[in-house]
């Protein structure tokens, strides 16, 4: 068995959920929350947080480790390196961003010219096509978001959100659809994606397990990950 850590901001429903129906029986994921740093939706959870679960994990001695809330690296150029410093620091393991691990995984397939279809609102999915143009080199042909102000009610949305706005989006010249929100539902959902609009796509807390196996030098497939899992 092998382990990985996941932080979570404390309204997240999903991440759970959705390890625990779908890893495979040699990966175990454990959890820590987070509280809101900041007023406006979808900022980056309290730094103190991250540090002290990032060190409760490295006492459960995870193997490596992941922060699974996507938009709080658009916040901030230097996020992603500040926050995986003290995810490392605190749990003595490497570590990673979700947003990294999108940017990663789109890089992996080979691909430069994504969509986004996401539960953010119209400023956060501007700060997401920003950061992935600047920091990985991709390009943001169409985008769409559900305009959601609420974490928790992300939860709750259903998937035709994003088949919906994949619909109206998708052109040829798209290379990967992808669904950043790591408390919106994606990985029951992401086979039929891939067969519906034939192309590969890529989701926060898919993206996550596919980073952290990486880090871990694990090789298996994960039915129902789609192409980027294997399967």
């Amino acid at each position: 068995m092998r382990h990985f850590g996941v932080l979570i901001p404390s309204t997240n429903t999903t991440v759970e959920i959705e390890y625990s129906r779908f890893l495979p029986p040699s990966l175990q994921a454990h959890y820590g929350r987070l509280g809101k740093g900041g007023k406006a939706p979808f900022s980056p959870s309290l730094d103190a947080d991250v540090a002290y679960q990032s060190k409760m994990l490295g006492d459960a001695k995870v193997e490596a480790l992941a922060l699974a809330q996507t938009s709080a690296s658009l916040f901030d150029d230097d996020y992603c390196a500040k926050c995986t410093a003290a995810m490392s620091a605190g749990a003595g393991v490497a570590s990673v961003t979700s947003a990294q691990a999108i940017g990663q995984a789109v890089q992996f397939l080979g691909a430069k010219r994504i969509a986004l279809a996401t539960p953010y609102s119209p400023d956060a999915i501007g700060r997401a096509k920003r950061y992935y143009e600047t920091k990985y080199g991709l390009e943001v042909v169409a985008m769409e978001g559900f305009d959601a102000n609420d974490s928790y009610a992300i939860g709750l949305m259903g998937p035709e959100h994003a088949f919906d706005a994949f619909r109206r989006i998708d052109t040829p010249e798209i290379e990967v659809l992808v669904v950043p929100g790591g408390n919106f539902p994606t990985m029951p959902s992401i086979t039929g994606w891939e067969q519906a609009f034939g192309k590969p796509v890529v989701t926060t807390n898919q993206a996550v397990v596919w980073a952290m196996m990486r880090l871990m030098n694990m090789s298996e497939t994960v039915p129902g990950g789609g192409r980027l899992l294997g399967n």
